[in-house]
C-alpha cells in the first residue's frame, strides 16, 4: 500500500468536501483600509457559505515597489484584521502582503502569504520567485521554504504569482491536493497565466486555484483578473469574468481527487530530485 492510499484510511472520516470563494478585485493603490473594508463587505455578502476566501496578491496595496511606504510587520494591523475577519466569518483567509522585518540590524521586506483560520492559526509563506522585470529581486527578500497546510482534510500549497512559472518549485511530491495561486498578473501575459495554472492542476493531479486583480495601477500596468478554479483534470470548474470585479465559488470534492489518483497514479512514476538555493 502507497503512502497516498494510507493517508486516505488515515483521514476517511474527514469531511471531503470544501467550498473556495475567490475575490478577483480591483486592488486601491497603497491604500489598506481601503481594500479592508471592500472585501469584508465582499465576504459578508457573496461567501457566507465559503469555507476559505482567497484574495490576489499584496491585496492592501497591489503590487508596490515602495515597501518602506506600506509594509507592516509580520502581526500588523492586516494580519489582526484577517484574524477577526475569519473568527467572525467562521473561514480561512488567504491573501499577501507587504512584511518588513529586522535583519542583521536593517530592515528587510518581503511578499509574504498568510493563511489565517477561523480559529485564529497563521500559516506564513515568502514569495520564492521575485518578479525581477518589475526590480522585484531589488525590492524584497526571496523565501527558501515550501508550505503545505492542513485544511478542513485537504492539504493546500500556497504560492505567490510568478511562482507560476516554476513547475519545479511547486512540483506535488503527493504532499497536498490543491495549489493556491495569489497574484498580480497583468492582462499583457494573461494567456499565460490561463494556461499554465491548467498545466499545473495537470501534471501535479491536484486542484489548482489562481486568483488575480482586475484594474489598472499608477505604472499603466492594466490587468484583466482570469481568476479560475481548475479541477485535477485541467477543467475549468469556475472562472471571472475579465476585467470585472467579483467573487466565484466552487465545491472541491476530495472524494473524487482520491478516486482518480487511485486509477491513474502518475504520481508513482515520478522522478526524484533535490531543490539548490537561488543564485
Amino acid at each position: 500500500m502507497d503512502i497516498y492510499s494510507l493517508f486516505c484510511i488515515v483521514y476517511s472520516n474527514i469531511d471531503r468536501n470544501m467550498k473556495v470563494a475567490v475575490f478577483q478585485m480591483d486592488i486601491a493603490w497603497e491604500s489598506p483600509c481601503d481594500n479592508r473594508e471592500k472585501i469584508e463587505r465582499w465576504i459578508e455578502q457573496e461567501a457566507k457559505d465559503a469555507d476559505m476566501v482567497i484574495l490576489p496578491e499584496m491585496f492592501t496595496t497591489g503590487f508596490t515597489m515602495s515597501p518602506e511606504k506600506v509594509a507592516e510587520n509580520a502581526g500588523g494591523e492586516s494580519v489582526e484584521w484577517m484574524k477577526m475577519c475569519a473568527k467572525r466569518f467562521g473561514k480561512a483567509l488567504v491573501g499577501s502582503i507587504a512584511v518588513r522585518e529586522k535583519r542583521n540590524g536593517k530592515d528587510a521586506f518581503c511578499n509574504r502569504l498568510f493563511f489565517v483560520t477561523e480559529e485564529g492559526k497563521i500559516y506564513a509563506y515568502d514569495k520564492r520567485h521575485l518578479f525581477r522585470m518589475s526590480g522585484e529581486d531589488k525590492c524584497y527578500t526571496s523565501g527558501t521554504e515550501r508550505l503545505v497546510i492542513p485544511y478542513k482534510g485537504f492539504r493546500i500549497m500556497p504560492l505567490v504569482c510568478y511562482d507560476l512559472r516554476f513547475p519545479v518549485w511547486s512540483r506535488n511530491r503527493n504532499d497536498y491536493d490543491m495549489l493556491i495561486y495569489v497574484a498580480n498578473w497583468p492582462e499583457s501575459r494573461v494567456q499565460v497565466w490561463k494556461a499554465l495554472l491548467v498545466a499545473r492542476a495537470l501534471e501535479n493531479q491536484a486542484y489548482v486555484i489562481g486568483v488575480n486583480r482586475c484594474g489598472k495601477d499608477p505604472n499603466d500596468n492594466d490587468y484583466s483578473g482570469g481568476s479560475m478554479i481548475v479541477d485535477f483534470k485541467g477543467n475549468v470548474v469556475e472562472e471571472a469574468v475579465d476585467y470585472r470585479e467579483e467573487m466565484i465559488c466552487a465545491e472541491l470534492n476530495k472524494e473524487e481527487l482520491i478516486w482518480f489518483k487511485e486509477k491513474f497514479p502518475a504520481y508513482l512514476d515520478a522522478d526524484s530530485f533535490e531543490i539548490t538555493e537561488l543564485a
